[in-house]
This record gives structure tokens, C-alpha cells and sequence, in this order.
């Protein structure tokens, strides 16, 4: 039998610098501390993109206007004390409109701005380093 793979739902937060470059926020887990995008569990009553809005201000604090078009999707394992469960992240870009210097997990996680390639060198999945190597051209 095959496992199940669970769906979440995840933004790119972005921005563009007073010099046109493309930055993108990402997050550190709560658990290993490594780079991460803001992600979680489909919402009831919720469109996808809407859902990944709600993570971003959550987990990273970022304000914005997300996509109604999906950027890709990635694998990963999320960890629980009991298991790893495959999850598969379709990923919305979200234009960040302002920071918040408070949110809810402001405690527990780092935010920190990084170009498209460093944001690739930074997060451990492969589908996610592509998805930000190609940022630019989808937006």
C-alpha cells in the first residue's frame, strides 16, 4: 500500500528593492532552525492562496496581496513526534506590502531577506531551489 501524501499550502513572500531586485523572505523552522517558506494546512471555507496569506502573516509577519496563480509545488517530510509525513506544498507568490515587527510566532522563528539564488542555497528541497531560480520569470 501506498502512504498518503498530505496537501498544505505555502507563499513566497516578495519584494522588489528600490533597485528593482527581487528579494524573497524566508523563515526559519521552529524545530531545526533551517530555512523555510511560511506553509500549512488547507483552511476550510479558504481558497489555497488565501490559506498561504494567513501562514505568511503567521509565521513571518509578512502583509500582502497573494496570487491567485500557483508558482509549483514541492515534496517534503513534515516531522511530528511520532512520524515523518509526505507533504506535497503548492507554492502562491505574495507581494509583501509591509513587515509587522510583531506575529503570532515572531518568538519562534528568524525572518531574514535573501536574493532568489541565495534563497536556493539555503532551503533543503530540490522542487523549492527551482522554484526560486525561476522566480523572476513567473512573476
Amino acid at each position: 500500500m501506498g502512504s498518503k501524501t498530505y496537501k498544505q499550502f505555502g507563499a513566497v513572500p516578495y519584494r522588489r528593492t528600490e533597485t528593482g531586485e527581487l528579494e524573497v523572505l524566508l523563515i526559519t523552522s521552529r524545530e531545526t532552525g533551517r530555512w523555510v517558506i511560511p506553509k500549512g494546512w488547507p483552511m476550510r471555507g479558504r481558497a489555497p492562496q488565501k490559506a498561504a496569506a494567513i501562514e505568511a502573516y503567521e509565521e513571518a509577519g509578512a502583509l500582502g496581496k497573494p496570487s491567485k496563480a500557483a508558482l509549483g509545488t514541492y515534496s517534503y517530510g513534515k516531522r511530528t513526534k511520532t512520524e515523518t509525513k509526505p507533504c506535497e506544498v503548492t507554492v502562491y507568490p505574495l507581494f509583501v506590502e509591509k513587515l509587522v515587527d510583531r506575529w503570532p510566532e515572531s518568538d519562534e522563528r528568524r525572518r531574514e531577506w535573501f536574493d532568489p539564488a541565495a534563497a536556493a542555497e539555503r532551503v533543503d528541497e530540490p522542487e523549492l531551489r527551482s522554484i526560486f531560480l525561476n522566480l523572476d520569470s513567473a512573476l
